[in-house]
This record gives C-alpha cells, structure tokens and sequence, in this order.
C-alpha cells in the first residue's frame, strides 16, 4: 500500500522554517516581506482561498494586506489599484484572487501585476523566463509538487512523468519543472487517446484536469508516485475529492497524495515562498 504524502505537516514544517528565515532577515533588514491580495466580489470559494493565504502570511510573519472591492468594481478601478500597489516600496507580493467577475478581463489585470511583484507566477515575463530557463517567480502549485517529491526522496531524473491536464497554471508549468529535474515528460489531457495506456508508463504520474476519479487504479504503474491536483465537490455527499481515486490507487502507487491535505496546503505555502524571494530580489537589485 502506498505512503500517504502529508501536504499538512509537509506545510507546518516548512512555514516554521520560513518564519524563522522571516525573522532574520526582519534582523538584516530592518523589515519582513510584504504581500497584499485583493479579492473582488464574494465568491464563497474564493473568500475561503484567501483566507487561507492571509493565515498563513501571519503564521510565517509575513506583512498582509487584503483589498476588498464590491462585484461591480471596474476594470479601470482595479487596474488603478493594481498600479498603486506595484508603486508601493513597501509591497513585495501583488495578488489577485481569480476567478474575476466577468466583466473583468482577467489576462489584462495578470499582465497589469509588476512581473517582480508577481507571487503567482502567473505573468508573461515568467512564464517566458520559466520556459527560456531564467531566473523567474514560479507558479505555486507546480513548485509544492515537486518540493512534495523531492519529499519522498525519489529520484526524477531518468524516470517517466506523465501530466493528465495542460492548464498554463499547473499543467504547463509542471511540465517545465519536470524536465528541468531531468525526467521525460509526457504531457496528456481530454483528447488523448489510450489514456489510461499513457498513465500505466509513469514513474510519476501528475492529475490536474478537475474530474472527479478520472485516475483508476488500472491505470497506475505499480510503484509509481501519483500527485492528485484536482479538487472536484462531489455531487453525492458534498465533500472534497480529488482527480484519482485515491481509495483503489494508493494500493499500486508508492506514494499518493490525499484530497484534502495534499497539494492544496502546500500551493499556499509556496505563495509564502514566493512571497519571500519577491522580496530578496527586490533587496538585492
């Protein structure tokens, strides 16, 4: 039976770690990085992220800011406090909680964020940089994934990756960072035909497509580690559940991660991290 990847404790260890880094460069530089978030409407979901982000934040010792703005807010008027924050020596990190209301153009507001100031990884320039092999902000949720491997002391390089989804925020991404590690990706999706034929060759397979228990058993390699990215409600009984069905696949895998607890804790715990280089990048220029 495979070894349950505890993205919970995984997290705690690692704020506890960036919290005392927190505290020392407060002692180096006469202040902690700064992350402000603004969250437009009331999307339950949304308002839930959020403040997951915020405790976080306080739990590390990082300096929030939550922005609040009504549904109806403007594109214009959210643009202008985009660029008020991106002005402001003081913030480190700008985040924009998405999904927008849609009459908001979510490209241009992502594209409006200072690239440095970029804690979501989300604009151009570092997808460009992430892609090119630069120095870049990487997307949150990717970057918990491999730090979650890396976990299990597994070796990436030479081995078979498979990634089920081609988002450009985890699929795409997660892709990059695999062959960056060395492994040789193959990257599937809705239209892949022989799906489950695809995923029995990973060494590493990666869900993040949003479909409740699209990963079986049958298609996991025996011994394989399997990353659950997905969060889908369950319509029967209302709660949380993931992309694999964890229940069937963890007696093949190696390592699986659980949904809850698993990916989720630990994209929020990056966004501290990323939060933290914004600022030694800014300190160091």
């Amino acid at each position: 039976m495979g070894a349950i990847i505890d993205g919970k404790q995984l997290s705690l260890r690692l704020k506890g770690e960036m919290a005392d880094e927190v505290k020392a460069l407060d002692a180096k530089y006469g202040r902690v990085p700064s992350l402000a978030v603004i969250l437009v409407g009331e999307n339950p979901a949304s308002q839930s992220y959020v403040r997951g982000k915020i405790k976080a934040a306080e739990e590390v010792g990082i300096k929030s800011e939550l922005i609040t703005m009504p549904a109806d807010t403007t594109e214009e008027v959210l643009l202008a406090e985009i660029d008020r924050l991106n002005a402001d020596k003081d913030i480190d990190g700008v985040l924009v909680q998405l999904p927008l209301p849609k009459h908001i153009d979510e490209e241009r507001v992502i594209d409006a964020i200072a690239f440095e100031k970029d804690v979501d990884g989300f604009h151009p320039a570092n997808v460009a940089n992430l892609w090119l092999g630069k120095p870049c902000i990487v997307p949150c949720t990717p970057k918990g994934v491999m730090q979650m491997i890396a976990e299990c002391g597994f070796s990436v390089a030479g081995k078979k990756a498979v990634v089920v989804g081609r988002s450009n925020i985890v699929g795409k991404p997660m892709v990059k960072l695999l062959l960056d590690a060395n492994a040789t990706v193959t990257i599937a999706h809705s239209r892949t035909q022989n799906l489950a034929e695809v995923c029995r060759e990973a060494d590493i397979l990666v869900a993040a497509v949003g479909r409740k228990h699209l990963i079986t058993a049958d298609m996991v390699k025996p011994g394989a580690i399997v990353i659950d990215v997905g969060v889908n409600r369950d319509p029967e009984t209302g709660k949380l559940c993931g992309d694999v069905d964890t229940a069937s696949a963890k007696e093949v895998a190696s390592f699986i991660t659980p949904v809850p607890g698993g990916v989720g804790p630990m994209t929020i715990t990056m966004l501290m991290k990323n939060t933290i280089e914004c600022y030694l990048n800014r300190i160091n220029k």
